[in-house]
């Protein structure tokens, strides 16, 4: 496997075992190279169970459950097939992220008005999906290696992209928590302030009886001397 694949699979996959998730590959022109290049590292059992080889077009249809509308509207080479290849790979392995390509690797480019050269990458995860393309010019054999290699800095990009959202949304979070237990501290102090002015405000009665004297309204009591 080309140097420069095995260094990048590397990178990708140690970005993976950080946070203890797994990837899956949908492939079509590449043939599987991409599933070759992660397996070839050692352990890839732990983050990587299974993939696909759509080849046809029949086969992203049964396999990866991509529309058959969508591959005579958009052609199998494209961004939206991409992703749906993607999709459908990362649903089926139950995988925290899913790489696809699709692309067209010569030396003819079966009569689609697309360039020889011209390939698609789709990244899925459980919250996001987008794609890629770029154009190689290299033959057959060239273009295959170029276009995994490509799939790998594209998932690198886009998984570091996807982890900064993720912090910063977790970093938000925490400060609205912060600010919500500062007003509620806030507004029990206040709450407080504002019992203790009141009962400072309260008069007190000046005709409490401390049971000394005769008690209030005494000349009415039961008690009391009776002239007839």
């Amino acid at each position: 496997m080309d140097e420069d694949v095995q260094a990048a699979a590397a990178r990708l996959v140690r970005r993976l075992k950080e946070g203890g998730h797994t990837i899956t590959v949908a492939e079509s022109c590449t043939g599987g190279l991409l599933s070759s290049a992660f397996t070839d590292i050692a352990g890839a059992s732990q983050w990587f169970n299974q993939s696909w080889v759509t080849y046809s077009n029949e086969a992203k249809v049964r396999e990866l459950g991509v529309s058959p509308e969508l591959l005579q509207k958009k052609g199998a080479v494209s961004a939206e097939v991409a992703i749906a290849m993607a999709k459908g790979a990362r649903e089926r392995a139950n995988a925290s992220i899913a790489i696809s390509i699709t692309g067209i690797a010569g030396p003819s480019n079966d009569g689609t008005k697309k360039k020889v050269g011209t390939v698609y990458v789709g990244i899925a995860s459980s919250t996001w999906a987008n794609a890629e393309s770029t154009q190689i010019g290299g033959n057959r054999a060239e273009n295959k290696i170029a276009f995994v290699h490509f799939a790998l800095l594209t998932a690198i990009r886009r998984w570091d992209i996807a982890m900064e959202l993720q912090e910063q949304t977790e970093r938000e979070k925490e400060e609205a928590l912060k600010q919500e237990a500062i007003a509620k501290a806030q507004f029990e102090i206040e709450r407080v302030k504002r019992d203790a002015a009141a009962r400072e405000e309260t008069p007190w009665k000046d005709d409490e009886w401390d049971g000394s004297k005769d008690g209030p309204g005494q000349e009415d009591a039961l008690d009391s001397d009776i002239e007839w």
